[in-house]
């Protein structure tokens, strides 16, 4: 984590994390703070992948969190960009691991 920071006059928390030793990358998370906003959360998208975990060993991480229980809806497959997965996050978002 890089940064959680409440913001009182929204009464909501902006957490920043990163990968380790990351130059740049970075993800900011928020919980809905609307009621109007809670249907959305794991559809931002409406079902499309919007999220991209690179790796340089996919083998490994894939296993690893195949063993941890991470769902994956399609499975790894060679595409002309390299080869992927697509996983769903603790919410509902669409990942693909490349």
């Amino acid at each position: 984590m890089i940064r959680d920071t409440y913001q009182p006059e929204q009464d909501k928390r902006w957490v920043v994390v990163a990968p380790p030793e990351s130059s740049g990358t970075t993800l900011l998370l928020a919980r809905a703070s609307k009621p109007e906003q809670e249907p959305f959360v794991g559809d931002q998208t409406g079902g499309r992948v919007f999220l991209f975990l690179n790796t340089d060993d996919f083998w490994s991480d894939y296993n690893e969190m195949v063993s941890k229980g991470i769902k994956f809806i399609r499975p790894p497959k060679e595409e002309a960009y390299g080869l992927v997965a697509v996983f769903e996050g603790l919410y509902g978002n669409l990942w693909d691991l490349l």
